[in-house]
């Protein structure tokens, strides 16, 4: 009898917020990584297991980073956009992710 599907736990899904698909994200794709923009409080042992949990790869390095929000005006007025963490994952040899598709 062949094993039913584990439920992925819920908390993954708050710490995976979306994938970044820019030209440079795109250009790292060669070797074998991907960027996502992940929940500020996640931490690098998080966001590995929620990307293993939620595409079913084996992970074998998480790169992350913080970019500052920038000051910006609109109508005159100055405002600043939100601090956005990104990861860089890296996917073992053989393994991909097809990120224009859904979870």
């Amino acid at each position: 009898m062949a094993k039913a599907p584990e439920a992925i736990d819920l908390k993954h899904f708050d710490v995976v917020v979306k994938p970044i698909i820019t030209e440079k994200s795109t250009m790292v794709g060669e070797y074998n990584q991907l960027v996502f923009e992940v929940a500020k409080t996640a931490s690098k042992p998080e966001i590995k297991a929620a990307v293993e949990a939620l595409f079913n790869v084996k992970v074998t390095a998480v790169n992350t980073l913080v970019q500052k929000g920038k000051t910006k005006r609109w109508r005159g007025k100055p405002y600043r956009r939100s601090d956005a963490k990104k990861a860089i994952v890296t996917l073992a040899e053989g393994q991909s992710i097809d990120v224009t598709t859904g979870i």
